[in-house]
């Protein structure tokens, strides 16, 4: 499962477990501090906000070489560029200043702190363990431009693979789509797959002649079955397998060159 549904939205899943934890958080510390009536929800906002705003600088430092022409990507954070491990610092350091300064509030808010990480940290740890044995390379045959069946092991031939969920009428698949193939050319090792979800090759060549775009491995889907499949509910949503077949990552929502980038990397 990449993403869950709210209404007419899907949530990454990964945006959806942080947003979990942080309500979690705000019952445990309410339920705490209810005896001496101490409120915990402005601090616990701001260590969250605290948190997201250490991961994003976190990330963009880090790969702040495919930020150098695009300035102003740094603050679109469409991109889900986070860094985890520098979230998680400035959380615990903002954490440990409220709770140094404000003595009143220790209690409540280290319960509540304590509470959100641990409901994080376990639900992730659950669905790790329960989709690790069932992320591999879907067996759906899929066709070609020219409507020849296709597998994608087929297509990867022993490779590691990306795979893109896009459609012409998405806005975001369109932006990332040149970034997508400036990868491809840069990484002949790799195999780049374009699955277009339920339109006819029509429509998908005039798509790609409208924007100079010259593909290899663009294949239909014309029952969006690949997105059902692998549990993406949105577009764009691009997967990363290993060359033994196993996902090893998942993205949902559009890539910039240095989100993109950050994948690539489970392969090396």
């Amino acid at each position: 499962m990449l993403s869950i549904n709210v209404g007419p939205l899907a949530l990454p899943l990964g945006q959806a477990l942080l947003l979990i934890a942080f309500i979690v958080a705000l019952i445990v510390g309410a339920m705490v501090g209810r005896k001496s009536r101490i409120a915990i929800a402005g601090p616990l906002s701001d260590i969250f906000l605290a948190a997201m705003l250490a991961a994003r600088i976190g990330f963009v430092i880090r790969y702040f070489e495919h930020y150098q022409s695009d300035i102003l990507g740094i603050i679109d954070i469409r991109d889900g560029g986070f860094d985890m491990l520098a979230g998680l610092v400035g959380a615990l350091v903002i954490l440990g200043w409220k709770l140094w300064r404000h003595p009143a509030i220790r209690v409540p808010l280290g319960s509540a702190a304590a509470a959100g990480l641990l409901t994080w940290g376990t639900v992730s740890l659950l669905i790790i363990l329960m989709e690790g044995q069932s992320r591999e390379v879907p067996e759906s045959s899929f066709a070609q431009l020219d409507s020849s069946p296709v597998t994608l092991s087929q297509v990867a031939d022993g490779k590691p693979m990306v795979v893109n969920l896009w459609a012409s009428w998405c806005p975001p698949c369109i932006r990332e789509m040149p970034v997508l193939d400036e990868a491809r050319k840069d990484n002949p090792d790799i195999t780049f797959v374009f699955v277009n979800q339920g339109e006819q090759p029509e429509t998908i060549v005039r798509f790609l002649n409208q924007h100079n775009l010259t593909l290899d491995n663009v294949l239909t889907d014309i029952r969006s079955s690949l997105g059902r499949t692998t549990g993406s509910h949105a577009l764009p949503t691009t997967l990363f397998y290993d060359a033994q077949g196993r996902q090893v990552n998942a993205h949902l929502g559009e890539l910039s060159a240095a989100s993109l980038a950050h994948n690539l990397e489970r392969f090396d």
